[in-house]
């Protein structure tokens, strides 16, 4: 039997604590579960994507079943197949997730039906935490410790 491996992909500009819980719950789900720090065209950079990848594996490092990845070039089916990924992992936070989401899956099953894709539901204390409303309070100088792992904060200031 082959093992199961997830890939988890996102901008993660910055990773915020629902992004961490969704990880943490999908590593439990898999042999081994891939990060993908990707870039996203329709989204403009805060963090550098370095940045980005420190602060996401500085907030994973006690996962020895997570690897952090990146790639802008490709899209993630391709990512996918390149690392024998066999399920896709997204958090849903509210029905415009799912409605994105399912575009996705549409076109990621059409590109490659081998691979799955399993939906983690954000718990109710933090759906409504996104990066976009953290890089917000940033530019606001609003505090942002209560939304985002550590790693985040020790990477203000250096970008």
């Amino acid at each position: 039997m082959s093992d199961k491996i997830g890939l988890f992909s996102g901008s993660f500009d910055p990773i915020t604590k629902g992004h961490e819980n969704l990880i943490r719950r999908a590593s439990r789900l898999f042999d081994h579960l891939y990060v993908g720090v990707f870039y996203n065209a329709d989204k403009a950079g805060y963090f550098k994507i370095e940045s980005r990848v420190r602060m996401v594996e500085e907030a994973l490092a006690d996962l020895p079943s997570v690897t952090v990845i990146t790639s802008s070039q490709e899209l993630a089916v391709t990512v996918a197949k390149k690392y024998g990924v066999t399920s896709f992992v997204r958090g849903l936070r509210n029905s415009q997730d799912l409605i994105y989401e399912a575009s996705m899956d549409f076109f990621n099953h059409e590109l490659a039906s081998e691979i799955d894709t399993i939906y983690l539901l954000s718990p109710p204390n933090l759906q409504y935490i996104s990066s976009s409303r953290i890089r917000e309070l940033l530019l606001f100088g609003e505090d942002i410790s209560p939304y985002v792992p550590q790693s985040v904060i020790n990477q203000i200031g250096k970008d």
